[in-house]
């Protein structure tokens, strides 16, 4: 069976929806993508109206070469511990054969790549595919990894939003509307949900999908696992963000945190490049005060870091082994 057949086979497996039912779904998601990027766009254009792109430069040039090491192997923390994203999916589908190094490989290819095409949901499955199917996994392995990993993401951002809206609600209440007390009450929802998603798991086995496709979930101790291995994710790359801002603007860490991870989340959201736009937005009116050159400048280097950076080296260490075993493919004929 051929790549794309695979692929086919994966996409109609994964997805069983009733009739009609992916017509609309992918039509709401079109029209919530676009409205978030318009919204975004607007917002970013009025945010960066008068805003002193020489201060911009200036402040990146007197940027501490310290402390953007110090972001550097933050961002770094955080890439290591989105590699246990599949390595925790691979324990959880009893592949415990493959090794760390290939969940490492997978997982920092596929994330900086899809999330730098702006096509996550199909082009993560197929880069995690091109490079587990060299190690005996089929397409329903790989789609049981995909879900897994994405189980992670949303269970580790959704507890650390929570706690963000928990400490810190009136920099979400810039960026929601809503009063503080309402974005508190969203909180403890939101933990609420996490914790009863982590009992349910706990006390047996469970598995979702259809008989033709069974999920296993993760057993309760690594539900738990996941949940802090994605805060410490979000929580290296908020504060590699955070020791970029100078101390001139005095944002503290807790509403970083908290608008940060609603940036990400929106981002996503909008299927935009790297959240390009949203991401930027969301950052600059939930921290941005009149003085937004400082935040401007760090949004740039953290930009640089952790999107850009990233996303050439995946695609260079993607590409080089691609190469490595079309060669050697060709040397064994």
């Amino acid at each position: 069976m051929s790549l794309a057949e695979r692929m086919n086979v994966l996409k109609v497996t994964v997805l069983p929806k009733p009739p009609g039912s992916g017509a609309r779904l992918k039509g709401l998601g079109i029209v919530l993508s676009i409205a978030i990027a318009a919204a975004a766009i607007y917002a970013l254009t009025h945010t960066l109206r008068n805003v002193d792109y020489n201060d911009v430069f200036e402040v990146i040039r007197h940027t501490n070469a310290g402390l953007i090491a110090l972001a550097a192997m933050l961002v770094v923390t955080s890439y290591g511990s989105l590699t246990l994203y599949d390595l925790l999916a691979l324990r959880t589908i009893g592949r415990s054969d493959v090794p760390y190094r290939i969940a490492a490989l997978a997982s920092f290819t596929s994330y900086p790549i899809a999330h730098g095409v702006g096509a996550v949901s199909l082009v993560s499955p197929i880069i995690r595919y091109r490079i587990y199917s060299h190690h005996g996994l089929g397409a329903f392995d790989v789609a049981n990894i995909c879900f897994l990993t994405g189980l992670t993401f949303w269970l580790g951002n959704l507890t650390t939003l929570g706690f963000g809206l928990l400490c810190a609600p009136d920099a979400i209440s810039v960026i929601d509307f809503l009063p503080p007390q309402v974005n508190r009450c969203l909180a403890a929802a939101l933990l609420l949900g996490v914790v009863g998603f982590l009992a349910w798991c706990w006390f047996s086995p469970r598995t979702l999908g259809t008989r033709r496709w069974p999920v296993r979930l993760p057993s309760g101790p690594i539900v738990l696992l996941q949940i802090v291995i994605g805060i410490f994710d979000l929580g290296a790359a908020a504060l590699a963000m955070y020791v970029l801002i100078p101390a001139g603007p005095n944002i503290g860490i807790l509403p970083i945190m908290a608008v940060f991870i609603a940036a990400t989340l929106l981002g996503f959201a909008s299927h935009a490049p790297a959240g390009i736009g949203v991401f930027d937005a969301t950052i600059l009116i939930g921290l941005g005060g009149d003085d937004k050159e400082p935040l401007i400048a760090a949004l740039l280097m953290f930009r640089l870091l952790y999107h850009f950076l990233p996303f050439v080296i995946a695609l260079g260490l993607f590409g080089g082994v691609e190469g490595w075993r079309s060669l050697r493919a060709r040397r064994n004929l």
